[in-house]
């Protein structure tokens, strides 16, 4: 088997992981789930893998680095303004809620509800991802504070742990209801509070 035929076998593998353990939970995913999913050979899986958990933890490093660049290539990332960038990303977050919850929602936080006190690894990993994001986001909301809100008590990074905290929830309420409704007026809040932080002109 190639090097290529390798790589594209271990790719398909981390894709399926993200949609399938969206779907069902770390708990129910098998490794025959995953190789349907994948298309592949069982034998294919535990030449990447020596187990599920180790798939999952490459599967959340993927996730991560997908999740990037999507964000980062996103079209309000090329905004001038960082207060545009802020308000561009909740609007990005709330344009995504028109696909399935599966495809939606996200890897991390749905895993580390599940696996916070049985698998420390996974745990880690998905905190290490979700704090990444915050940090990445946080960059923009700083750079707002310091045009639209100079005097702020707040600091940045509680706000995005804030934003993200308010995202996690609004996912479990669509997967508990089957239906966006309650996240859509959870951004809707969720961007009027901001507004309220950062206000509308730059302060001279």
């Amino acid at each position: 088997m190639s090097s290529q035929t390798l790589h594209q076998s271990r790719l398909k593998l981390l894709e399926a992981a993200t949609d399938v353990v969206r779907a069902k939970g770390y708990a129910a995913t098998t490794v025959d789930d995953l190789c349907a999913a994948a298309g592949v050979t069982k034998g294919s899986f535990f030449h990447h893998f020596k187990s599920k958990e180790e798939m999952v933890l490459a599967a959340v490093a993927h996730w991560g680095d997908w999740t990037d660049g999507i964000f980062a290539t996103a079209p309000y990332a090329a905004a001038a303004d960082p207060r545009d960038r802020v308000f561009g990303y909740l609007d990005f977050r709330r344009d995504l809620l028109d696909h399935e919850v599966a495809q939606f929602t996200c890897l991390m936080g749905t895993l580390v509800q599940e696996t916070y006190a049985t698998h420390p690894e996974v745990r880690a990993a998905c905190d290490r991802g979700m704090s990444s994001h915050v940090a990445f986001l946080t960059r923009d909301i700083e750079a707002a504070r310091r045009l639209y809100a100079p005097d702020a008590a707040w600091s940045a990074e509680s706000v995005g742990y804030f934003v993200q905290a308010v995202l996690q929830g609004s996912f479990i309420f669509a997967k508990a209801k089957q239906d966006t409704a309650v996240a859509r007026g959870n951004l809707a809040h969720l961007r009027r509070y901001l507004e309220s932080l950062l206000g509308k002109e730059p302060v001279q």
